[in-house]
């Protein structure tokens, strides 16, 4: 489309919302700014940059073998500029411990320090983006069934060191880029076939949490998240920390929750858990990714549990108190494809749900017609909300729709065949 053609289908889409009491224009400029948190392991299938190759293991698995794989922390830098370069609006980036500039060294997980991301920071900064950051208790060695619920103390312990080394990046990383970094906690610790005693690797788990929580940090800095799930591959029967026993932790500790749209049952969707946290706590972290089966990382599409969360974002005034980010892995495909169209989706949903004729719905259920609630909802989906996606995308002078791709291909054909 030329930028007459997106001018006039955005000027008679305006209308159409002005009609319904939307302003459009005002939802545009709060969508500019929302930052995604892009997360680095779509660009390299989750392998990291440490000296010792190790399979990923702790319930995850990436598969696809798509040619053009970053192999160092260069080309990963490389291939999300990229992919940033295709999005619309000011966005992060989400590292994890194994990422680090290591120049081939040897590092030990609970040796790791801020001089490891200087240069992650340094890029950040050229690019005038925030940093996120998460310890990384898997593929490693010392990470079997169990990691901070370990049984042995001296296994225990070496991953409480990774904890607060991990948040003093953060920090390091939060003072010096200006925006608070989200340090997220993950870990796989649970069992595949049924335990005899559940109790005890979470009373474990709680005591290595409160030591790695224990030294305050500025929160200008650092947030700190924890994030539970349902199962991993070989832990289906028993995952120490759960849903509950996180949000829990979240609760009493006054932590980030982190809701990830991958980590529950396959037919259970978060939307109805954002405003029931939010009774409880400030801010959460959400995570989002596209459960298919059993497999909880694909690419984010505009499906109807990703507007669903977005309308539940929105509707509550909930914008302002959730980190966003997303977590998928996808090696069958383009991998900065991936970023971009994961990335988009996230912010056409936003969008979506910013243009809702929300008002108009609310007065029919305040007056319990339901009837024409649930008729005006159905019909609001055909309201033009593409044409102010276009709009979005061409005043940050961004093709729109497919026309991306095409920079895509071309940076696969000069910059990611030359990988093989």
């Amino acid at each position: 489309m030329s930028d007459k053609q997106i001018q006039a289908a955005y000027d008679l889409a305006k209308q159409q919302y002005a009609d319904l009491g939307v302003d459009a224009d005002a939802a545009l400029k709060k969508l500019a700014t929302i930052p995604i948190s892009i997360h680095c392991w779509q660009g390299d299938d989750v392998g990291g940059f440490e000296s010792a190759a190790t399979e990923i293991g702790g319930g995850l698995a990436a598969t696809g073998n798509y040619p053009g794989k970053a192999r160092t922390a260069d080309e990963l830098r490389q291939d999300a500029a990229k992919a940033l370069s295709l999005i619309p609006g000011k966005h992060r980036f989400n590292l994890h411990a194994s990422y680090g500039d290591f120049a081939g060294r040897a590092v030990a997980r609970d040796a790791i320090g801020p001089e490891h991301f200087s240069r992650w920071i340094d890029w950040a900064k050229g690019l005038g983006i925030g940093l996120d950051f998460n310890p990384t208790f898997f593929a490693h060695p010392l990470a079997t069934s169990f990691t901070l619920a370990h049984p042995d103390k001296s296994t225990r312990e070496f991953w409480v060191r990774h904890g607060i080394a991990c948040r003093a990046v953060g920090a390091a990383i939060g003072k010096a880029l200006g925006t608070p970094c989200v340090t997220n906690l993950w870990i796989p610790d649970g069992m595949k076939d049924t335990p005899v005693d559940r109790l005890g690797p979470r009373e474990r788990l709680t005591a290595s949490l409160d030591e790695i929580f224990k030294q305050p940090l500025d929160r200008a800095h650092n947030l700190d998240a924890v994030e539970g799930k349902l199962f991993g591959i070989g832990f289906e029967s028993y995952t120490v920390g759960s849903h509950e026993f996180y949000f829990g932790y979240a609760l009493t500790r006054q932590v980030l929750y982190t809701l990830d749209t991958g980590h529950y049952h396959p037919t259970e969707t978060i939307t109805d858990k954002i405003s029931a946290v939010f009774m409880y706590l400030p801010e959460i972290l959400l995570h989002v990714s596209r459960g298919v089966r059993w497999d909880s990382d694909h690419v984010v599409v505009l499906n109807d549990d990703l507007e669903a969360i977005a309308q539940e974002l929105v509707r509550g005034n909930f914008v302002g108190r959730t980190h966003i980010g997303l977590d998928y892995f996808d090696a069958s495909i383009n991998r900065v494809a991936a970023w971009v169209i994961g990335t988009r989706n996230m912010l056409k949903a936003l969008l979506r749900a910013m243009v809702e004729p929300t008002a108009i719905l609310r007065q029919h259920e305040s007056a319990a017609d339901y009837t024409t609630r649930l008729a005006l909802q159905e019909e609001f989906k055909a309201l033009p909300w593409g044409a102010v996606w276009d709009y979005h995308c061409a005043t940050a002078n961004l093709p729109s729709r497919g026309a991306w791709m095409d920079v895509i291909k071309q940076y696969e054909k000069s910059v990611l065949s030359a990988r093989q």
